[in-house]
């Protein structure tokens, strides 16, 4: 039986200045002051307990309704380690196998093409110029974004038009729907040369629908939530009342857009980006993979699959496609930052060379909406920001990790 995640007496009793922790509510405080970023719920838990869990600002700013501890957040890319966790689930229990061909699955894509210079200019506006697979697409391509599959906005110009033209965004299909398209469509690489985020973990949700038999959102809610006790957690349309919202936009005069409506429950359940959830919730998720798959008496995971999750799967001779060092930052896994990544999440394998504090071997990932969690098993560390601050979110990335850490006593 799962039980709640116990607060600290006061953070110095797991190694935590509560001196200094008020200086990232006092920084977050006041940009909510200047109008920067509407509200956010923070949460720092270490040695199994939480230090700090605070809201700030508003759930609604032009409502003037205030932003609660439990409010719920469009978490965007913080959904992929939730498909990852049950891909591995299926894998331990021999359902799927991630060594294998994504087509043992979907055999829809046995017979891929691969466009050739799909970033670049050789492709021209009358076609793609096409070559064969030099290996098949594995589920562990999809695990580790080197599937060959691309986000259409991150691609050149030809290939971006192929994905718009053939609605792989569209939000009323279902996950089989979007494979049936994307069959149809060249991969952007050879799978396995090229890092490149992309759709691979919306394939992936698709790929544990057909080995559980299940929706992929029946699995998550039945074999994820319900056992880690996440009440709030879900695909399912949030009360009003409940849901945090981007602030308007001075220069547009409206909110930014938003991968899915809070208030509607969509027809697409997307692995890669349609969970909401609170921080609360992800704080017991990541708990639980900080206990290497337990946690409150249930396991998930075993210890083993949790350390090969986390752990870089990357080649040395790894690519990268053309916007990932712009779109991550300094988080971006590639060598120069010290970071890779492994199954679902960024890892940092290198101490050093990354302007961000942190740990060797600890593991992170982050929603474009303005979400953002860290694990950090050396300091048995877990960090949660949950924000629906678009434009703003590398900066509070940052933020979050230089003043968390500069928390720490011992």
């Amino acid at each position: 039986m799962t039980t709640s995640i116990p607060h600290a007496d006061k953070p110095e009793d797991v190694g935590l200045s509560s001196e200094r922790l008020r200086r990232i509510t006092d920084v977050l405080k006041s940009d909510v002051d200047k109008g920067l970023i509407p509200g956010a719920v923070v949460l720092v838990a270490r040695h199994g307990k939480i230090a700090l869990h605070e809201a700030l600002g508003y759930r609604d700013r032009e409502a003037g309704t205030p932003m609660a501890p439990d409010t719920l957040f469009r978490i965007a890319s913080m959904t992929k380690p939730f498909t990852s966790v049950s891909a591995m689930m299926l894998a331990e229990e021999g359902r799927l196998l991630i060594a294998e061909p994504v087509s043992r699955y979907l055999p829809e894509f046995a017979d891929l093409k691969v466009g050739i210079d799909t970033d670049g200019t050789t492709v021209t506006l009358s076609g793609f110029a096409t070559e064969p697979l030099q290996r098949e697409m594995t589920v562990h391509d999809l695990l580790r974004h080197t599937s060959g599959l691309t986000y259409g906005p991150l691609t050149g110009t030809v290939l971006k038009q192929a994905y718009q033209d053939a609605g792989v965004a569209d939000n009323k299909q279902t996950n089989a729907e979007l494979v049936s398209k994307l069959a149809k469509l060249p991969l952007a690489y050879q799978p396995g040369s090229t890092w490149q985020y992309s759709l691979s973990t919306d394939v992936l949700g698709r790929v544990v629908e057909v080995a559980s038999g299940m929706t992929l959102d029946a699995f998550i809610a039945e074999r994820i939530c319900r056992p880690l006790g996440l009440t709030d957690t879900s695909f399912d349309a949030a009360d009003p009342a409940r849901a945090a919202e981007p602030q308007i936009d001075a220069s547009l005069g409206k909110r930014p857009p938003m991968l899915r409506e809070a208030g509607t429950r969509p027809t697409w359940i997307s692995g890669g980006s349609g969970l909401l959830s609170t921080a609360a919730d992800y704080a017991r998720f990541t708990h639980m993979l900080l206990n290497g798959g337990e946690l409150g008496g249930t396991r998930l995971l075993s210890p083993t699959t949790v350390a090969l999750m986390s752990s870089d799967h990357l080649p040395p001779d790894i690519a990268y496609g053309p916007n990932m060092r712009a779109m991550f930052g300094a988080l971006a896994p590639v060598p120069e930052n010290g970071i890779g990544f492994g199954l679902g999440f960024a890892v940092r394998n290198t101490a050093g060379r990354n302007p961000l504090a942190g740990s060797v071997g600890d593991y992170s990932w982050s929603g474009v909406s303005g979400t953002y969690f860290w694990i950090d098993p050396q300091k048995q560390l877990v960090a949660i920001l949950m924000m629906q601050a678009p434009i703003q979110r590398l900066h509070y990335r940052y933020l979050m990790r230089t003043m968390v850490y500069q928390a720490i006593e011992a």
